[in-house]
């Protein structure tokens, strides 16, 4: 596996994508993984180069950046197995002919997202909650999506107007760090948005969010009780960042491990194919993580109206934002 720049743990998608190479390496005693780390993005091709220097039967790539590198080596190496994570031909970060050895795995995180904004809007005290992302990519503002649209229906639910600081579904216009790695960035900008009213906040920034968790943290101390909250992302927090749980109301998750687990195990068992998985909430590829301390703090209507929110977009009759492409 070659890591992103966000590192082996980023407790995010590199950390989850190599969870998934573990998981198949216990599933067969016969499997061997390892990993390459990324300090920049110049990296990748030469870590590339040198999983296929060893003849890795398959080399799992992390992240949207990662496309042409990835595209590239497979063209070069028709008969090496590639599977790369928050990337497709149809996301746009592979733009050449379709190679038929690259599996993409991606995640129609618009779904869960949509989950956590309305959870998010049911929750606020203020009226207001926040979203920010890391790098602008297709893979970052679909979650962002999602977030902004859940909160605007539960706006026309329940007659509310609960704003979203950071992000505009309508405009695509937003908040950004610019990287997945800035935690100090991640802390300035929610402080921003927290002295702004927002109380609730949803970092879809890898890293970069526990900068937004230590913000939080410092304004319930501050506060003198917990009245900021916020949302993970790709992982459970509880289980990556276990120390801000307490913070956490819960965790928008990418199905990223079990994804990974089947790419490597389908290598081992002559099944790979390439083409593209998509995660969603009917699959369970893009899930809500438990609610953890938040359990018995969330109304039981409320828990019970995100289980019809649910339904309905399992089933179609509530549509989500389709700007963002998986």
């Amino acid at each position: 596996m070659v890591t992103d720049t966000g590192g082996i743990n980023d407790r995010s998608f590199n950390a989850s994508s190599w969870a998934g190479m573990q998981a198949a390496a216990s599933a067969n005693s016969g499997i061997t993984v390892k990993y390459l780390q990324s300090t920049t993005q110049s990296d990748y091709t030469p870590n590339i180069n040198t999983f296929i220097g060893e003849k890795c039967n398959i080399i799992v790539t992390v992240g949207f950046l990662m496309g042409a590198a990835t595209e590239a080596a497979a063209k070069a190496h028709p008969s090496q197995k590639f599977a790369i994570v928050d990337c497709s031909y149809a996301s746009g970060c592979i733009t050449g002919t379709k190679e038929s050895n690259i599996d993409q795995l991606v995640f129609n995180t618009v779904q869960d997202g949509f989950l956590g904004g309305y959870l998010a809007a049911g929750m606020t005290k203020t009226g207001k909650v926040a979203t920010f992302g890391g790098i602008e990519l297709p893979t970052v503002t679909i979650y962002m999506d999602g977030f902004w649209d859940g909160v605007q229906y539960y706006n026309s639910k329940h007659h509310t107007n609960v704003q979203v600081l950071g992000w505009n579904e309508k405009t695509q216009k937003g908040s950004f760090t610019g990287d997945f790695t800035n935690q100090t960035k991640g802390q300035t900008l929610t402080q921003t948005f927290v002295s702004e009213g927002a109380d609730i906040i949803f970092p879809v920034a890898g890293n970069v969010g526990l900068g937004a968790a230590k913000a939080v943290q410092n304004a319930d101390s501050a506060a003198g009780s917990t009245k900021v909250t916020m949302e993970w992302v790709d992982v459970d927090g509880c289980v990556s960042a276990a120390s801000y749980c307490p913070y956490f109301i819960t965790s928008v998750e990418k199905g990223i491990v079990a994804a990974v687990k089947t790419a490597v195990l389908s290598v081992v068992n002559n099944t790979f194919t390439g083409g593209t998985y998509v995660g969603t909430l009917a699959n369970g590829g893009a899930v809500l993580a438990p609610y953890h301390d938040f359990a018995s703090k969330i109304p039981a209507s409320l828990q019970s109206e995100l289980a019809t929110v649910k339904a309905g977009i399992e089933n179609g009759t509530i549509q989500t934002p389709t700007k963002s492409p998986v």
